[in-house]
């Protein structure tokens, strides 16, 4: 056991679901070059000029900054539409059925808003509850519009994608309660969002990853009706800082190690939190959990949580697809415009869903 610490994702690509994703030349940047300090891995030339043109936006590390200040800095996503608009390409969302913003009901009365997203067709479609990245701090359910559309296309779903509360405003378990109280109201309003009730998964990329989980283990011990899969891009899945991916990994773009403790330091009510199930999930019960798949991105401190997340799965009886993409860094699932290794996992995920919702 390791030792307790002492995204904004981009535009999709619409032709995703028709496996003719147009993106930029795949050949790798820097082949038999040494990687870059702190890196594990020279990332690949789609990956490395997303992270140059972050970079020309201004974007700083988060622990460099306020959470007011890193709220409005320049993200990956940014990074991705600058990139489309210099090559000339469309930077017009990934289109699906239809999209709706609405409130729903959270903890104590207070709202949650949230962004159905639907395929074309006629339903009643399968449900994917799917919670947004940021450490619990930063980002929005605008940031991760893009990956929330390729997953409506990728798995012919309904995605709900959740605003939760965020520190250090809201600090632990805001964002975990709100997660699941969202969870709950699909599972009781299913049918009036032109979903299947018996076709419910949850998803979520790096925080939202872990919220999944999460999820997931609550509706098991509350007796509530338990997802039919569970999708975890990058997730946190422990609360410390000293794994081997955060040594490889500890001065990556646009995620380093220095930026995971500034996030641990925002959301957790004290360092104690950090070793709560719910956050610290390789040491939760994860006996019990629908089978679950698992994405990562080499180039990311998050790596070693994901893959140390799969095996306790596996020693819990969970069936469990997990999968490390190579030379690319975290917040690459949702650039599948720009980043052809995104197709690939995007198309992977969805692939566990719709398994799940036995399609």
């Amino acid at each position: 056991m390791r030792k307790m610490w002492s995204r904004s994702a981009a535009l999709g690509c619409a032709a995703l679901v028709a496996g003719a994703c147009q993106t930029m030349d795949p050949a790798m940047a820097g082949a038999g070059q040494p990687a870059p300090a702190g890196m594990m891995a020279q990332p690949d030339a789609q990956m490395q000029a997303v992270l140059d043109q972050l970079a020309a936006l201004g974007a700083r590390p988060v622990e460099q900054l306020t959470p007011q200040q890193a709220r409005t800095q320049p993200s990956p996503a940014d990074a991705v539409k600058a990139l489309l608009q210099r090559s000339g390409r469309s930077t017009a969302p990934e289109p699906v059925g239809n999209v709706q913003d609405r409130t729903i009901p959270g903890p104590g009365g207070a709202a949650i808003p949230v962004r159905i997203y639907t395929p074309a067709g006629t339903g009643p479609f399968p449900v994917i509850v799917y919670y947004h990245g940021g450490g619990w701090v930063i980002a929005t359910i605008d940031t991760y519009d893009s990956s929330a559309r390729a997953l409506t296309n990728a798995a012919r779903a309904i995605v709900v994608s959740v605003e939760y509360r965020k520190g250090p405003e809201n600090r632990f378990p805001a964002a975990h309660d709100d997660a699941f109280a969202a969870y709950q109201w699909v599972v009781n309003n299913t049918a009036s969002i032109g979903g299947n009730p018996m076709k419910i998964a949850v998803a979520g990329e790096s925080a939202g990853g872990g919220l999944a989980v999460q999820t997931a283990m609550l509706a098991r011990d509350r007796n509530v009706r338990a997802p039919v899969h569970v999708l975890a891009v990058y997730p946190i899945a422990d609360g410390d800082t000293e794994s081997p991916s955060y040594t490889e990994n500890a001065m990556a773009k646009p995620l380093s190690r220095a930026g995971m403790q500034w996030f641990f330091q925002h959301y957790p009510r004290t360092p104690a939190d950090l070793r709560d199930p719910r956050i610290s999930l390789t040491r939760a019960n994860l006996r019990g959990l629908p089978p679950t798949t698992i994405v990562n991105a080499q180039i990311d401190p998050l790596r070693s949580d994901g893959e140390e997340l799969a095996a306790a799965l596996r020693s819990a009886g969970v069936t469990v697809q997990q999968r490390t993409w190579p030379a690319v860094t975290h917040e690459f699932f949702g650039m599948c415009a720009v980043v052809t290794k995104a197709c690939e996992a995007v198309q992977f995920g969805a692939a566990g869903l719709r398994g799940g919702f036995g399609m």
